[in-house]
């Protein structure tokens, strides 16, 4: 009988998970990365339902602040989750959707609510 290896859930079976410190090229820290900051995530929840303008995302955030919305896009931009796409005509319209990256962070959101809403 062949030797299996067991895999059990939470210890992947990578070579980078053996590391003794956090390091920025582990796949947990880049996806943590990604959703860093407060109102991260519901931003994300916003783009997905489909490309939003930043009135749209203030208006389904009201209690998020202008400056705070930038810099939650600028960053969703830099880490590749989102895009922001600039529209033709005047006045000047910018729409922000997700990557194919950022709508994989779907399935992530999902399973920390599912294990959020465990807890209480």
């Amino acid at each position: 009988m062949a030797n299996q290896t067991v895999i059990r859930p939470g210890l992947p079976d990578d070579p980078r998970a053996a590391v003794a410190a956090p390091e920025p090229g582990c796949p947990v820290e880049i996806a943590l990365a990604a959703l860093r900051g407060r109102w991260t995530t519901l931003v994300i929840r916003e783009l997905l339902n489909g490309g939003r303008s930043f009135s749209d995302l203030r208006e389904a955030l009201p209690d998020l602040s202008d400056k705070v919305l930038s810099d939650r896009l600028a960053g969703l931009v830099a880490a590749g989750v989102a895009e922001r796409h600039r529209l033709p005509g005047r006045p000047v319209r910018t729409r922000y959707a997700l990557t194919p990256r950022g709508r994989d962070l779907g399935p992530v959101l999902q399973a920390l609510w599912d294990w959020g809403a465990a807890q209480q």
